[in-house]
């Protein structure tokens, strides 16, 4: 598939994932309107902000399908057709297809009645609606055909498709924290920087933090912080792009030393600043920096 427009009109057969779709989208940062009458399509996609000429305007995706108001497939085509012939080329369609057999096998399975089928098989509701959308499914530039796809994968599909740079990028935090004051609740990664040498041991170092030069010299000397770091951010650099294809939207990451003022914020730091050189944009926060130091909380000062 090309590189997707700024409006996108997503229809296809009942069951075959419409919702899905649409519901993916919305989490890339697409604008969604689903069921719109077609009597205020052309009022929509004839507005700037449709058509990607707001400075803060989203692309937008409209769910339209056989039970829309004033449903008429022909009549679709032909209203695109010339939006498109008055210069507004920004607008495509996707067609969600499904095999009648796997359609039928869904609606038996949620139990659920077919919208064109309430007082009948769904087989023949299926049928009914398959004549009325055949113009549009003939017409539409893009069609998948979902039979044997799960909903995950068609998830995934669409992420890949129509993903936007800078609109659809997950939200990457990195927080350095104190194992002895607690675990942040919603890390999905955590990495413990106590196996390097604490400062808070050394009189000079304990009233500073791991932002401060003197500190961050200290704990880059230790010889097991080059080679440890080093694969903690090659392990991120593995890992952050199979999240964002995953469609996560956050991904904390939390390192943790035992105070959380020293040896933790340094490392938080400089993954952070590896990350940004990948493209990444974390937000860093240091949640126990200003933590009173306490000698209780940090353990025995052995090998200092």
């Amino acid at each position: 598939m090309n590189a997707p427009s700024e409006i996108l009109l997503v229809t296809g057969m009942s069951g075959a994932g419409k919702s899905t779709v649409l519901k993916t989208l919305e989490d890339l940062g697409w604008e969604v309107v689903d069921n719109l009458p077609l009597s205020l399509l052309d009022r929509l996609l004839g507005t700037d902000a449709a058509i990607g000429q707001s400075e803060f305007a989203r692309p937008l995706a409209i769910g339209i399908g056989a039970m829309t108001r004033d449903f008429d497939a022909a009549a679709i085509a032909r209203q695109i057709d010339r939006l498109r012939e008055a210069g507004r080329q920004e607008i495509d369609t996707l067609f969600l297809d499904c095999a009648t057999d796997e359609l039928a096998r869904r609606y038996d399975e949620t139990r659920r009645r077919h919208p064109l089928a309430a007082d009948r098989p769904a087989r023949e509701g299926i049928a009914q609606e398959r004549e009325l959308l055949e113009p549009l499914r003939r017409w539409a530039p893009r069609l998948i055909d979902t039979s044997r796809y799960t909903s995950a994968e068609l998830a995934q599909q669409i992420r890949r498709t129509f993903a936007q740079p800078g609109l659809s990028e997950p939200a990457v935090s990195v927080m350095s924290f104190g194992f002895s004051r607690g675990l942040p609740p919603d890390a999905d990664l955590v990495f413990d920087m106590r196996f390097l040498r604490n400062p808070h041991w050394v009189p000079h170092l304990r009233p500073g933090t791991g932002q401060d030069e003197a500190v961050a010299a200290y704990v880059s000397q230790d010889p097991a912080y080059e080679p440890a770091v080093s694969r903690i951010e090659e392990l991120l650099l593995l890992l952050l792009p199979r999240y964002r294809a995953e469609g996560k939207s956050y991904i904390n990451i939390a390192v943790g030393c035992t105070g959380g003022r020293h040896r933790s914020v340094h490392v938080a730091e400089r993954i952070a600043a590896r990350l940004r050189t990948a493209a990444f944009s974390p937000r860093v926060t240091h949640r126990d920096l200003a933590a009173v130091p306490q000698d209780r909380l940090e353990g025995r000062p052995d090998g200092q």
